[in-house]
């Protein structure tokens, strides 16, 4: 009996060493391994800031919560200016993968079709879009630069308005009044409410970046931001749009509102010019975020 209770002791014993020898290999084992990798998390919102004229939503999507605030905005021409448009979705999809990485400083909004009557007019299709859903004639493109009440929203907002503008010596319709179309005053509700450190409004083709005002001069702050953006992009940069007489623009009421804005314009309307305007992008995140 003797026998088998000291048996019975060195089989618990054994049992108990090899127990606490597995649990010093997990231990050292698990000590060797690198932690799992934890993802940064940004601040996200998916917001419709108005409707257009047939009731198509205009969605700004917005990253991180930090004090700077830029705001980048594509296709107030809606389908004559398509690749404006594709390019801001395409930044949408960048943030996506680098909102982990934005600073802590800033918030960046994207508004990636600030006239969607005007793009299904020329593409039919509501949202994203390829660029082989766009016609090649020149004629249904150019009428897909107005909303589905044929105005320019680009001359609708409050910087010395019109109701008759022109548009290469053509005339155009700027609306019965500053803000008569519900596109610009979305803009002009968002803008008001946020109250963002600048504006990018990406158009085509003049090939450069235009600084914004109305009465009261160029702001200073307007100036680093066209030349921060201008120097990374290798467009050229300038003051003012000299080329036909603009009155009620987007800009220029940001500007009358002490919001800076630039108007960055891509050299064609077939494509995205994609690198360079990422890089641009990114030289505003790189300075706004300081």
């Amino acid at each position: 009996m003797k026998f088998f209770q000291e048996k019975k002791i060195i089989i618990l014993g054994a049992a108990a060493v090899l127990v606490l020898a597995g649990i010093l290999i997990l231990v050292f084992w698990g000590a060797d391994e690198p932690a799992p990798a934890v993802k940064p998390t940004v601040a996200f919102k998916e917001e419709t800031i108005g409707t257009s004229v047939e009731g198509r939503k205009i969605e700004a999507y917005t990253y991180g919560s930090g004090a700077n605030h830029l705001v980048f905005v594509g296709g107030i021409h809606g389908g004559y200016e398509w690749n404006s448009v594709l390019l801001a979705y395409n930044f949408l999809d960048y943030l996506e993968k680098a909102s982990g990485t934005l600073p802590t400083r800033l918030t960046v909004t994207v508004i990636p079709s600030a006239n969607p009557d005007g793009v299904f007019n020329v593409v039919g299709k509501e949202g994203r879009f390829a660029a082989s859903d766009v016609p090649t004639s020149q004629s249904i493109q150019a009428a897909g630069r107005f909303n589905a009440n044929k105005v320019d929203l680009n001359r609708n907002f409050d910087c010395k308005w019109q109701a008759k503008n022109t548009w290469r010596g053509v005339e155009v319709s700027a609306g019965t009044a500053a803000f008569s179309e519900p596109e610009a005053k979305a803009i002009r509700n968002f803008a008001l409410r946020e109250r963002p450190a600048g504006f990018i409004f990406w158009h085509s083709q003049a090939n450069a970046v235009y600084a914004s005002e109305c009465e009261d001069g160029i702001l200073p702050e307007t100036l680093t931001l066209m030349n921060t953006y201008a120097k990374a992009t290798g467009y050229p940069a300038v003051d003012t749009f000299d080329a036909y007489t603009v009155t009620g623009d987007a800009e220029g009421w940001l500007a009358s509102i002490g919001i800076p804005a630039i108007t960055v314009e891509l050299k064609t309307h077939e494509t995205i010019e994609w690198e360079k305007n990422l890089a641009g992008a990114k030289a505003l995140i790189d300075y706004y975020g300081k």
